[in-house]
């Protein structure tokens, strides 16, 4: 585990304070989201009040059977990367993050294929992990055709992150397909959905997610499970056999309430035998890549560097 960014602790811890200021300050919603918020979230960017930015980089397209996904191809692509965005299950798209995306793309040389899994609380689990699953299952068998590469890699952020392990784990155990996917990106996940210590014990601090819409969000999810359920494997991915997954780097900050989550995932998924760095960004709190912070643009030049060199055959570091 490697502590990143400590030098811009203040500015960080700087930034949350006035999050959570201003987060306090508007009108407290009690229980789930109603129906005029999440059509609220599912329209605006992650983390803000205004619509995405669209590029007409980016292509639509239906795939496997009826999942949508959005593609962006750049001059040069050395691997395909399965992009699951985040929004815990219930807003965000596939075109969301057109900028993101696209930089990505350019900078690591990957075709990225981003999901546009069902949501909840219309369509509960199993619906987006299937859709996930759908995606995956097609650049297996149509990478090479529709990019020129079979190199593939996975990841995503948040509910994303979440979703790219299951499918991992699906395609392994449901097809027998291990490998296929080269490496994978996972930033600050949640992966046990029973909760975690860090989860439960994170109160009422308003950094985007607290205990309370994490639970809210778990509920949208799996609404006919118990927290005990929840620990099914298939749901709660930190509970299952890791074997034949592959290299991963993770990434969490440490005023994250699912700090746990990667911490604890990030041990065993090395003890069952493969490379794990992790990363863990000081001062930072959940989703903060949304955010115009110094840490923001490190993070995401790690992450370009890390798919660059799984896209391009070079050794990735393990870390510590």
């Amino acid at each position: 585990m490697t502590i990143t960014d400590e030098d811009c602790l203040a500015e960080t811890l700087e930034f949350n304070e006035s999050f959570a200021a201003a987060a306090a300050a508007r009108p407290a919603r009690a229980g789930m989201p109603d129906a005029a918020l999440l059509a609220a979230l599912r329209r605006n960017r992650l983390g803000g009040d205004t619509p995405p930015v669209t590029l007409p980089q980016g292509r639509d397209r239906v795939v496997a059977g009826g999942v949508g996904v959005r593609v962006f191809v750049p001059d040069q692509v050395d691997s395909v990367y399965l992009h699951v965005h985040g929004g815990g299950w219930a807003f965000g798209s596939a075109s969301g993050q057109d900028e993101r995306l696209w930089r990505l793309a350019e900078r690591a040389r990957l075709a990225v294929v981003s999901v546009d899994y069902r949501l909840a609380p219309e369509h509960p689990f199993p619906a987006g992990p299937d859709d996930c699953e759908a995606a995956a299952r097609w650049l297996v068998d149509e990478a090479a055709a529709e990019f020129g590469t079979q190199r593939l890699l996975i990841g995503g952020e948040s509910a994303g992150a979440h979703l790219s392990v299951v499918t991992l784990l699906r395609l392994r155990d449901r097809h027998g397909v291990t490998g296929a996917f080269q490496a994978a990106h996972l930033s600050f996940g949640p992966y046990d959905l029973s909760m975690t210590p860090s989860q439960r014990l994170f109160g009422e601090r308003q950094l985007l997610s607290n205990t309370a819409s994490i639970r809210g969000s778990y509920e949208l999810f799996t609404p006919a499970l118990e927290a005990e359920q929840r620990r099914d494997p298939e749901v709660s991915p930190l509970f299952a056999d890791l074997t034949g997954l592959p290299p991963a780097r993770m990434v969490v900050g440490t005023e994250d309430p699912l700090l746990d989550d990667s911490l604890f995932l990030a041990q065993r998924w090395r003890a069952a035998g493969a490379p794990v760095r992790l990363d863990v960004v000081a001062g930072a709190m959940h989703g903060f890549t949304l955010f115009p912070l110094t840490i923001t643009e490190r993070e995401l030049r790690r992450e370009e560097d890390f798919l660059l060199a799984a896209g391009t055959r070079r050794e990735l570091a393990a870390g510590r």
